[in-house]
C-alpha cells in the first residue's frame, strides 16, 4: 500500500501536500484519541484532603473566559459560610 501511495505522488505531484495534510490530520487525531483514552486531565483533585474544591474560590474570583458586563468585585457569596 505504501509503496502505491508513492508511485502514485511520483506520477501526481500535486498529491504531495494532500498526502502530507492528511498524514498530519491522521497523526493529530490519533494523539487527540490517546489524550482522551489515559483519563480526564480537569478532575485532578485531592479527593481526600479536598473533596469540594469549588468551594475555597473566593466569589470575586473570575473563572470565566469572557464576562460580558458582569462585575466580579460586587457579588455577594450565595450559599453557607465556612
Amino acid at each position: 500500500m505504501i509503496k502505491t501511495i508513492v508511485e502514485q505522488a511520483r506520477r501526481y505531484p500535486g498529491l504531495i501536500p494532500q498526502l502530507f495534510f492528511l498524514g498530519m490530520g491522521l497523526t493529530g487525531a490519533t494523539f487527540y484519541l490517546i489524550r482522551l483514552a489515559r483519563g480526564p486531565h480537569v478532575t485532578l483533585w485531592d479527593k481526600k484532603n479536598n473533596p469540594e474544591p469549588w468551594n475555597n474560590l473566593d466569589p470575586t474570583y473570575q473563572y470565566k473566559f469572557v464576562a460580558v458586563n458582569t462585575d466580579y468585585k460586587n457579588l455577594k457569596k450565595e450559599g453557607p459560610d465556612f
